[in-house]
């Protein structure tokens, strides 16, 4: 509310920074913010009310020609059964395997700090799109590396076999590779609550009696319950929207899912049959809302469970001569899911060709030279995927630093809704918002169709809501008292945003702002609807690669992106946790 500016009858004019709560003047710098806030939540939600409105209305006329259409489809039963068992099966599978290496990290002596911690984590700095070929390389039934290696051990015993032992074209391939991809989420979140949750709820059941594994399954894991539900919803949310693996490993088993139609529908069909793909896209979005519905249940169901706050503890327990065999399970995770396809990628790119004869005394950076850096096509992909990825990722996390302060700062009812509008891609399919970016912004009247601003734009609607998570965060630990001083003394809204939020909010931001980056440059989901060849991205330049099949140049081209990868988010985290200290031992020197 803006304040008066003139003197009213028995009124008294507060003095700058002391406005009640509720009654702050309007200011620039907040005109400045809740106008990104409006902008960043129209772009949120209009390519999502397209999805929904498209299913219903073709060319400005009602109509049920595209759920006629979804209908039509001869395999649709199928299709769908493929969706489910790839997501469910390979959902419930990374459950408990994220679940039980979260307890064994958290709540056991297994522990090895800075290794069992990141190993989980780091399948994210690998693209799935690379981990799946990284293990079509490995094992394909006749040319895979490891299988290879495998027929060469066991002829040495004996045992001659033509081909496998294991084949990646397979539902047990396309569901273990599923499943690699999954685990960090739930890694991620159930590590979370396991450390908000106070252990001597354990320790008390083991001293009642109860067993290690009773204990877990009764107090433990019904403690942790929202996260668990969190974590299902999240891979959920991925399963459906996941491409890359499917359309890789999948393709190649014969086994069709409801991401890779619906992109063939939109991107590789002429003409592109938008109303069918945009029915099977509402289907995607029904399972997701059913998906939804069930963790809001989950959760109110939950709020009996016990969690600690004040004088919460964490007391590990000691697992003896199982420690290391636990330790190495955490390991072996992270063998399987990057250091594994990583080693196939490498030797395939240094080889320059794919064959399980490996030419040892040959190996060099030549085909990685020539495959990436020697090809104008593939070059240009990866310089706008650089550009469009630092871009979107600094765009996000400006606007996110905005927004959470708008959001600390003011008690309006708008507010709430804008910032709620803003988060509300995290609940739909990447694939469902990438056909809504097509209707809303493709044709007439913006006609962004093949340009890289519909990509820059489709990125940070997406990402943007998991970049105001870490936005959130580091606003909240920024007292209001500074700001209130700042203000005091005659600095206004944007000075006092730039020389004190901002600073203290940059550990988070920059940590914030690496997740945006490796996401967006990695992203296929989103690329494959709406990538081409007039705005070439190394998602689509993949894809096009892995058509013509030449598997050296795919493996060096998901090897540059990496390596571009973990380096930028390495020096990023990194120039956090310095940040961080630095500004920890400013307050410190200022308080003595």
């Amino acid at each position: 509310m803006i304040a008066p500016t003139g003197p009213e009858a028995g009124a008294e004019t507060p003095a700058p920074g002391q406005e009640r709560a509720g009654r702050r003047r309007v200011t620039p710098f907040t005109a400045a913010a809740a106008a990104v806030a409006v902008v960043l939540a129209l772009l949120a939600t209009y390519p999502i009310l397209r999805v929904i409105a498209g299913l219903f209305f073709v060319d400005g006329s009602f109509t049920f020609a595209p759920v006629k259409d979804v209908f039509d489809v001869p395999d649709l039963a199928q299709l769908v059964l493929n969706t489910l068992i790839a997501v469910v099966v390979s959902g419930v599978i990374a459950l408990v395997i994220g679940t039980t290496l979260a307890w064994l990290n958290e709540r056991t002596d297994a522990r090895i700090t800075g290794i069992t911690d990141a190993m989980p984590m780091i399948p994210f700095l690998l693209p799935p799109i690379a981990g799946a070929v990284g293990w079509v390389l490995l094992l394909s039934s006749n040319a895979g590396l490891l299988n290879a290696s495998i027929r060469w051990l066991l002829g040495g015993v004996g045992v001659d076999l033509a081909e496998g032992p294991f084949d990646i074209f397979s539902w047990p391939g396309l569901i273990f590779v599923y499943t690699l991809y999954q685990v960090p989420y739930v890694f991620m979140l159930v590590t979370g609550g396991l450390r908000n949750m106070d252990s001597s709820l354990d320790e008390q059941s083991r001293i009642s009696g109860a067993s290690r594994w009773r204990t877990l399954l009764r107090i433990t894991l019904p403690a942790i319950r929202p996260s668990i539900g969190g974590a299902i919803l999240l891979m959920c949310w991925q399963g459906f929207s996941l491409y890359s693996v499917p359309v890789i490993v999948g393709a190649g088993a014969g086994i069709d899912v409801l991401s890779v139609r619906i992109v063939d529908l939109l991107s590789f069909t002429y003409p592109a049959e938008t109303a069918t793909a945009v029915g099977l896209s509402f289907i995607v979005l029904a399972f997701v809302g059913v998906m939804w519905y069930l963790q809001s249940r989950l959760l109110r169901s939950g709020r009996h469970a016990t969690v600690g706050g004040k004088g919460q503890r964490f007391a590990r327990q000691a697992l003896g001569k199982w420690r290391w065999p636990a330790r190495l399970l955490i390991l072996l995770y992270g063998v399987l899911a990057v250091v594994a396809p990583v080693v196939g990628l490498l030797l395939v790119s240094f080889n320059g060709y794919w064959t399980p004869d490996i030419n040892w005394s040959g190996l060099s950076l030549e085909s990685i030279n020539e495959s990436v850096f020697g090809d104008s096509q593939t070059l240009n992909a990866v310089q706008n995927s650089l550009w469009i990825a630092a871009a979107g990722a600094t765009i996000g996390m400006v606007a996110a630093a905005l927004i959470a302060l708008l959001v600390i700062r003011s008690r309006h009812r708008v507010v709430r809704v804008l910032d709620g509008a803003i988060k509300l891609p995290s609940v739909f399919s990447h694939l469902v918002i990438a056909v809504g970016f097509i209707l809303a912004f493709g044709g007439p009247p913006f006609y962004l169709g093949g340009t890289t601003l519909i990509l820059l734009l489709a990125y940070i609607s997406i990402y943007l809501p998991q970049g105001s998570v870490a936005a959130d965060a580091a606003a909240s630990q920024v007292g209001s008292e500074l700001g209130e001083a700042s203000q005091i003394s005659g600095a206004g809204g944007g000075r006092t945003f730039r020389k004190v939020y901002l600073p203290l909010m940059v550990p988070g931001l920059v940590a914030g702002w690496a997740f945006l980056f490796a996401r967006m440059v990695g992203d296929l989901t989103a690329t494959a609807v709406l990538a081409g060849t007039s705005n070439m991205v190394v998602g689509f330049r993949i894809l096009q690669i892995f058509e013509n099949g030449s598997y050296a140049e795919l493996a060096s081209l998901a090897i540059v992106l990496t390596v571009i990868t973990t380096v930028v988010v390495g020096l990023s985290l990194a120039f956090s946790r310095w940040q961080g200290r630095w500004q920890g031992g400013r307050r410190t020197r200022r308080t003595r």
